[in-house]
């Protein structure tokens, strides 16, 4: 029978764990209790996951109050829909240099850690460079290749500039934190981001609005606000790169280009960097398809659908990313047997968190959508679309953890072929098939997402059980 001395030892012992894990000690994540292990790196994970998403809920909440508030968060959708191949770059690059530190980690070799992950910084800079090049160039004719009206291209042009033309801020911000968290210093990752988030909650409305001397520059004044404060975070992460900080003991000189060691990230970087661009170009096509059936109030109905999921969404890749640090580590000490455990008990964790979501998208869609527009209109399509999508979430979540795993084990090509079926030859064309030919709209477009997110968790699972990414080397 549980006692009250029982209870009040369980709630200090949390309370203990939450201090550790925000505080960010160095830690043997391979030698300690697998559920301290997974809460320790877990909660600042997944806070970091939260304040990402707050980015745009931020801009979110400030333009949907502006005067032609549907065409302003078309805009910043749109945008946001593109940028999901920066984002996709700079997570298969990030999850490969957490893939790779976390192996060097768990095989105790601390500098080898520090060198891989300063040559991912290296590769990322000169791929960025040409990104930002074409969004200050091309910037109306990508929000007019995305189904944007003229009128709607025109008016976001100088926001989609500014947001692409920042590119490397965008990229430094991911990357810097998946090597932080390949090294299990998930607490400085997660700070970064706590500080860009302020900043950008602070510079918002004075930008946006106007305050005193600074003129009301609108939609521009969101893109300056959410660019200068990521930037803010990336000078955070360096400070804590050039100091060194827990595992990672950075010096100058490991920037100098390796090309063994290049070509060994790239390796593990390139079909992880497909991976998400695979996911990104069918979510892309999908607001395309979104915005020519909808118009304007579909279209921005379903991005504020999708800004209130990822919100709700990335604390459960906050999770994912802890079991795919664990795997990586506990591979790199060749305790496999843990490291499968440590997957299994991270996907218990999400399905409850899950769980809880859905039940938060079913009870309270639109007024959580409300909070962002006024207009009924998109509001309506916006809670339609948080019903639909939340049927799936929990073996969705299950799906996240996975794939986490696999690419934790340096297995990158395995989700990446999953993501070519599930989302260019299944997604794309059955999207296509219930919005244009069964007449459904934007709402054929919201039954497809959750349908092949399960479909790839299925697969996932059915993978996951053969076992063969315990035999990956990277």
């Amino acid at each position: 029978m549980t006692t009250i001395n029982d209870t009040k030892s369980g709630i200090l012992g949390f309370f203990t764990v939450l201090k550790q894990s925000l505080k960010g000690q160095e830690i043997d994540y391979t030698s300690i209790n697998i559920k301290r292990a997974i809460v320790l790196l877990a909660i600042p994970m997944m806070l970091e996951m939260m304040m990402e998403s707050v980015f745009v809920l931020v801009d979110l909440y400030f333009i949907g109050h502006l005067p032609n508030s549907s065409i302003a968060i078309q805009i910043v959708g749109l945008t946001e829909s593109v940028l999901t191949i920066i984002y996709s770059l700079a997570m298969g690059i990030g999850m490969a240099a957490t893939a790779l530190v976390a192996r060097r980690i768990g095989e105790k070799d601390p500098v080898a850690a520090a060198k891989t992950g300063m040559q991912t910084i290296l590769i990322a800079l000169l791929i960025t460079i040409f990104i930002s090049i074409g969004g200050l160039i091309f910037a109306k004719d990508i929000l007019l290749l995305m189904g944007a009206s003229e009128s709607t291209a025109k008016e976001g042009k100088l926001f989609t500039q500014i947001m692409m033309g920042s590119s490397i801020v965008i990229m430094l911000l991911f990357l810097i934190n998946g090597i932080f968290r390949g090294a299990g210093n998930a607490a400085i990752a997660m700070r970064s981001l706590w500080l860009a988030n302020l900043i950008n909650i602070i510079l918002c409305p004075i930008l946006i609005r106007g305050l005193g001397p600074v003129p009301a520059l609108g939609l521009t004044g969101a893109a300056l606000a959410t660019s200068i404060g990521r930037g803010i975070g990336v000078i955070y992460q360096i400070y804590h790169l050039s100091k060194g900080s827990g595992n990672l003991q950075v010096k100058l000189k490991y920037f100098q280009p390796q090309w063994q060691q290049i070509k060994s990230i790239v390796k593990v970087a390139a079909p992880g960097v497909f991976q998400f661009v695979i996911a990104s170009c069918s979510w892309i096509f999908l607001a395309e398809l979104v915005a020519t059936t909808g118009g304007d109030s579909g279209s921005a109905g379903y991005q504020t659908a999708l800004r209130l999921m990822m919100f709700f969404m990335l604390p459960a890749w906050g999770l994912s990313n802890a079991a795919a640090t664990l795997v990586g580590q506990n591979m790199g000490a060749r305790l496999f047997e843990r490291a499968e455990n440590s997957v299994k008990v991270t996907a218990k964790y999400t399905v409850i968190f899950m769980g809880t979501v859905t039940v938060l998208f079913l009870t309270c869609g639109s007024l959580f959508a409300s909070v962002f527009t006024n207009d009924q209109e998109v509001i309506n399509i916006a809670s339609q679309a948080l019903r639909i999508l939340s049927y799936g979430f929990v073996i969705y979540g299950i799906g996240m953890v996975l794939t986490s795993a696999f690419n934790g084990a340096g297995d990158t090509l395995t989700p990446t072929k999953i993501n070519i079926v599930a989302f260019w030859l299944f997604q794309i064309p059955f999207a296509y098939l219930l919005a244009k030919y069964f007449n459904l709209g934007p709402t054929g477009v919201f039954i497809a997402i959750p349908v092949t997110e399960v479909g790839i968790s299925l697969v996932a699972f059915y993978i996951f059980r053969k076992g063969k990414w315990k035999a990956v080397k990277v």
